[in-house]
């Protein structure tokens, strides 16, 4: 079946299958009654419907490899001597009511007889299974390729026979991870062949614990399906490790499955394509983590008054972004949209805090982190103690009273409010938002409003300043008050924080 020299003249009437190394006849899998014909390039599986001698020739159909998770072959079932082809397709496709197009799965199954020959039915099983194998893995080859384009380490080529470890909180969000990795991600897997171990999280910090005392030559990756939450446990988990520094570069994934979502909705954003929610972002996601690409994670250390010292990837909020993140967890059980129902209770009774804030400006070219180490730790090499004043080249807001302090440092602050649209997985930046006192409620809605499209920027507020940053200080005045630390509440009190440029790896685009 492989093509012969005398056929490409043919293939350049055929547009994409003008490439074509492999050919093929094959029937439809449900009733082998349609006959196709196929035909593989490196970037293109062609299908073509043979019509009969009297019909007109039929269109040609071109699936494009980049939208393949994967392709397997075996046999038929009983009597049926035949082979069966499946490829397994994730197109961007419009759908009724849907607000731009998403990832859809499309399944191809295609059925394979050789010349049959009844007194060999044993061999003429294993040729048909033969061929339908070649085809499988010519797929699989040429699927795993990349435009050379795009930056970072492609997933497939450091994976070894390990599998991932799918670590899953049932709690998270309304209760549906469980329902949402046996809908679609065990499939997506099994599809990529990408072998995994699920592990349902029992208590708060399990994955934590998990994670600080795993082989990690027995994994490939760690894939978070949950919210936020429980990739900043396995984030410090992994940084409590004596062997912190090699352990923080075993590859991280995320699938959403909590309230907030906001990695996974960044990792969607930095695709380029339209903004999706729900199930259409965990395909997307679950799309990525099986054919991304291994890229750097910004990581931030962050220093609290007490001493301790935790590692953050996504914010840093103080004041009314704070409380509706904690304040909403009494509304969990109706999912995203307790953020919204927060939102309205905390804008009806608006809080006004006092503090200072400090930063140190990043320049137009942010530095590649070349921090030493010390003791075991990524040494904050930009900060002072928190009872010095910050160095000379650091901007000092003056002080008076906010209503937030937002330290973004991916996209995303939820699933559907994309607060810093400009911001990368590495881009080594502190993305610093801050409101001051004298905004009235109506515009602060608005703001917030805006943010679902990244146009808060645009709205010429007055009272809302955004900076880029490489660390901060922040010291609260107000006796009473909420922080939190990717969405997870921590001591309240003085704070500072270093952005360590692409110290963790995340699989995404």
């Amino acid at each position: 079946m492989d093509e012969p020299d005398a056929s490409r003249q043919q293939q350049q009437r055929n547009g994409p299958a003008a490439d074509a190394r492999m050919h093929g006849v094959f029937t439809d899998a449900d009733t082998g009654r349609l006959t196709y014909a196929l035909s593989l390039s490196d970037s293109c599986l062609t299908v073509q419907r043979i019509n009969s001698p009297s019909s007109p020739p039929a269109s040609s159909e071109h699936l494009d490899l980049r939208d393949c998770l994967g392709s397997r072959a075996h046999r038929g079932e009983l009597e049926d001597q035949g082979a069966y082809l499946c490829a397994y397709f994730y197109p961007y496709r419009r759908r009724w009511m849907a607000s731009g197009p998403a990832r859809q799965r499309d399944e191809r199954r295609f059925r394979l007889e050789l010349n049959r020959d009844d007194d060999n039915n044993d061999e003429e099983e294993d040729a048909n299974l033969r061929e339908a194998e070649r085809w499988a893995r010519a797929i699989r080859n040429n699927t795993a390729r990349r435009p050379g384009n795009t930056h970072g380490v492609l997933f497939s080529e450091v994976r070894r026979p390990c599998g991932l470890m799918v670590l899953v909180n049932p709690q998270s969000g309304r209760g549906q991870a469980m329902a949402l990795y046996n809908g679609h991600v065990q499939r997506m897997l099994t599809e990529a062949d990408i072998p995994h171990t699920l592990v349902i999280t029992e208590r708060p910090n399990h994955a934590r614990d998990l994670v600080r005392n795993a082989d990690l030559t027995q994994w490939d990756a760690f894939v978070i399906l949950s919210g936020d939450g429980l990739l900043f446990e396995v984030v410090n988990g992994l940084m409590d490790r004596q062997d912190w520094e090699k352990a923080i570069q075993t590859p991280l994934g995320i699938l959403p499955g909590g309230s907030g979502n906001a990695l996974a909705a960044s990792v969607h954003h930095y695709t380029r394509e339209s903004p999706v929610w729900g199930e259409d972002l965990l395909t997307s996601c679950g799309f990525l983590l099986c054919k991304g690409l291994i890229s750097g994670l910004d990581l931030i250390s962050i220093r609290l008054s007490s001493g301790a010292r935790l590692f953050s990837f996504l914010s840093l909020a103080w004041g009314f972004v704070a409380d509706v993140d904690i304040e909403s967890e009494q509304f969990r059980q109706i999912g995203e949209l307790r953020f919204l129902l927060g939102t309205l209770v905390r804008l009806a009774s608006l809080r006004i805090y006092q503090g200072k804030l400090a930063f140190l400006p990043a320049g137009d070219q942010p530095e590649t982190d070349s921090s030493s180490t010390a003791d075991n730790q990524l040494l904050d090499h930009l900060l002072v103690p928190l009872d010095q004043p910050v160095p000379q080249d650091w901007t000092v807001v003056e002080e008076q009273d906010f209503v937030l302090v937002l330290a973004m440092f991916q996209s995303h602050l939820n699933e559907e409010l994309m607060a810093a649209p400009e911001a990368r997985t590495d881009d080594g930046l502190i993305h610093l938002f801050y409101v001051t006192a004298g905004i009235s409620r109506a515009t602060l809605l608005r703001l917030f409003r805006a943010m679902q499209s990244g146009t808060h920027l645009d709205c010429g507020c007055p009272h809302l300043v955004y900076r880029r940053a490489r660390a901060l200080r922040l010291e609260p005045l107000s006796e009473a008050g909420v922080m939190t630390v990717d969405g997870e509440r921590v001591e309240y009190g003085p704070v500072q924080a270093q952005v360590h440029r692409g110290a963790a790896r995340i699989i995404s685009t």
